[in-house]
């Protein structure tokens, strides 16, 4: 069995003028839904997410206590619903959510608020070249835009294609998550032409390291600038997110972008990983 560990509770504190600080926070909770998994039963297909996993999941969204909260891996609506519920019952509510239904049935890309949603578009159409063909981004792009005092603030969550494939052209998929992330990039610039006096986030799970094409087309087209890649360490300094097991590889693929007009508002320019107790048991990543 491929075993994976991911901090990727990425956080971030926006400091808007004349408001309360809104903190927003992006985690791939692994499979949060029926999916393959190895059981102390063994082998098991659509098998449901252990409930050990979801109670240590929770305990650690509880401990981020973030104001919006940006989720992959999301299974259905009946799964989101449910994590709500349960963490309503232990005094996190969350009023306010969304969920990106795309072409991966199974992994959605979810978001969860607690100050009011004013406008919500899934992207489901946004296609990019692939070796001569035309593709979509498996999971679309999430967009979703949140009120404050202090004005609005859009949020575009992403979950790039992951590092699998059976394509020997296209060895861990990077051509594909770098037309994904084209693809997204355009679908920005198309809501907003002007990034310098635009106020977004994009952020999630990249599957990709900062030095990728992926990442690149991100935060530039031409000599436009998109937006800028937060770092990010945890409390002891280290700045990866995901942990390859089989490897005992570490790397960070879990980002954050901010608009050149959002930028004042990120005290120090920099974004946090969450490394609180029980994160490590709870997903497969996390950051903020």
């Amino acid at each position: 069995m491929l075993r994976f560990l991911r901090l990727g509770l990425f956080a971030l504190g926006l400091n808007l003028a004349w408001a309360e600080p809104l903190t927003v926070a992006t985690y791939n909770i692994e499979n949060y839904g029926p999916a393959d998994r190895m059981t102390e039963a063994g082998f098991r297909k659509d098998y449901p997410k252990p409930e050990n996993e979801k109670r240590a999941l929770r305990s650690v969204i509880r401990a981020l206590n973030a104001d919006v909260l940006v989720l992959q891996e999301m299974g259905p609506q009946i799964y989101l619903d449910e994590l709500r519920r349960d963490l309503k019952a232990e005094g996190l509510d969350y009023p306010h959510a969304a969920l990106a239904t795309a072409a991966d049935a199974d992994r959605h890309v979810a978001l969860l608020s607690r100050v009011p949603l004013k406008s919500v578009t899934t992207h489901t159409d946004l296609q990019f070249n692939y070796f001569g063909a035309k593709e979509t981004v498996k999971r679309g792009l999430l967009e979703a835009t949140v009120t404050t005092s202090a004005g609005d603030v859009t949020i575009f969550a992403v979950h790039l294609k992951s590092r699998f494939t059976e394509r020997p052209d296209d060895p861990g998929c990077a051509i594909r998550r770098a037309g994904e992330a084209t693809a997204i990039r355009d679908a920005v610039l198309k809501k907003f032409p002007a990034p310098a006096d635009a106020r977004f986030l994009i952020l999630g799970d990249c599957n990709d390291s900062k030095a990728s094409k992926a990442l690149e087309h991100l935060q530039q087209r031409g000599k436009t600038e998109v937006a800028k890649l937060l770092p990010a360490a945890d409390s002891r300094g280290d700045s990866w997110t995901h942990d390859y097991r089989r490897e005992e590889s570490y790397t960070h693929v879990d980002h954050i972008l901010v608009s050149p007009g959002l930028r004042a508002s990120v005290p120090a320019g920099v974004a946090r990983i969450f490394d609180g107790e029980g994160v490590r048991s709870a997903s497969d990543s996390t950051v903020r």
